[in-house]
């Protein structure tokens, strides 16, 4: 949708009465036809340009109601799909209507960034991202089917051109704000475009079949008991792609860097799952590179969860497509990534 197109999401409309109304009384009667009754009033504590989440108490708990912006919308068709794929792995959600980008879940119980923190932290997510590891290679037969579903494609061979894409996304940006050292840093990032196709060919023949990515998987959407939620950003690429906001998020909570034994040990923990597959130095060369070539997947996801904003509205999240695609500079395989 353009912006000066009939808006039916974005922070203007999920904050209108004329928005709200509909969106109760579907609330209200899927909670009915599952036999649930609402208790209180509803509340929206987030309203961002990719999506809103409404909440309600209710009979059996919490529930959360998310509406999410054309750029994030094909979440709810891929929660569908993980039910009946890995039904252990995420919440099942109440109620969702793929038309609307709408999504209604049960409460998850707390996520790990509100449990733990420390060394505590650093070894729940070490756990954590050895089940994810186990979710990746058993989603991987199904890579081409949650590309048909509107995940994005990530897979190396479409990296060559995403790159192409975000160089062109970023120069959009740069074109209406940003200063003269980012655009010398978008110079020398567009002159990485063979090294980013090499790299792509490099990755497409490393060990690990191609898979979901969840994209954003941080401490705060990985629940206490090894469930993951929050799919909004996931892509399909290969799997150790993960890795990039995983341990980067890690290491910020911790306040360390890339190489602290703390964030090597998940490193470690997230490819005892594809151990099988090579030796541990050749996969951790395939991380690093995956890693690397992730931040030109987190460049287009941020492109399309803001794109459809007002750029007034969206304000200095204009500029995490350029921070995203520039951390290609950084020499950490992790970069500072946004």
């Amino acid at each position: 949708m353009s912006i000066g197109a009939e808006r039916v999401s974005g922070i203007a409309v999920w904050s209108s009465d004329g928005w709200r109304r509909p969106v109760l009384a579907w609330l209200d009667e899927r909670l009915a036809a599952a036999g649930i009754e609402r208790t209180g009033p509803v509340e929206q504590p987030h309203v961002q340009p990719w999506a809103t989440v409404l909440t309600a108490p209710t009979t059996t708990g919490p529930v959360w109601l998310k509406a999410c912006c054309p750029g994030t919308a094909s979440e709810v068709g891929l929660y569908e799909f993980l039910v009946r794929a890995a039904p252990d792995s995420v919440l099942r959600p109440i109620a969702s209507d793929t038309t609307r980008g709408w999504l209604l879940l049960p409460d998850g119980g707390a996520p790990l960034g509100e449990r733990c923190s420390g060394v505590e932290l650093a070894d729940a997510v070490a756990g954590v991202l050895r089940r994810y590891g186990r979710l990746q290679r058993d989603l991987a037969p199904y890579a081409g089917e949650l590309v048909a579903l509107g995940v994005a494609d990530m897979r190396p061979a479409a990296l060559p051109a995403r790159f192409v894409t975000a160089v062109e996304v970023v120069s959009g940006v740069l074109g209406r704000r940003g200063t003269d050292e980012d655009r010398e840093a978008l110079r020398r990032v567009t002159g990485l475009q063979d090294a980013v196709a090499e790299w792509a060919t490099e990755l497409a023949a490393a060990p690990g079949a191609a898979s979901i990515d969840h994209n954003d998987l941080h401490p705060w959407n990985m629940l206490v008991d090894g469930r993951f939620y929050d799919w909004g950003d996931a892509v399909v690429a290969h799997p150790f792609a993960s890795a990039l906001v995983a341990l980067r998020s890690l290491r910020a909570e911790l306040g360390v860097e890339h190489d602290h034994p703390a964030i090597l040990r998940a490193r470690d923990a997230y490819l005892d799952a594809f151990a099988d597959l090579a030796p541990r130095a050749e996969l951790v060369r395939t991380l690093e590179l995956a890693c690397c070539l992730a931040k030109v997947a987190r460049t287009l996801t941020w492109h399309r969860a803001v794109e459809h904003e007002d750029p007034e509205t969206v304000g200095e999240l204009a500029l995490a497509p350029v921070r995203s695609l520039t951390s290609l500079l950084v020499p950490s395989y992790l970069g500072d990534v946004y």
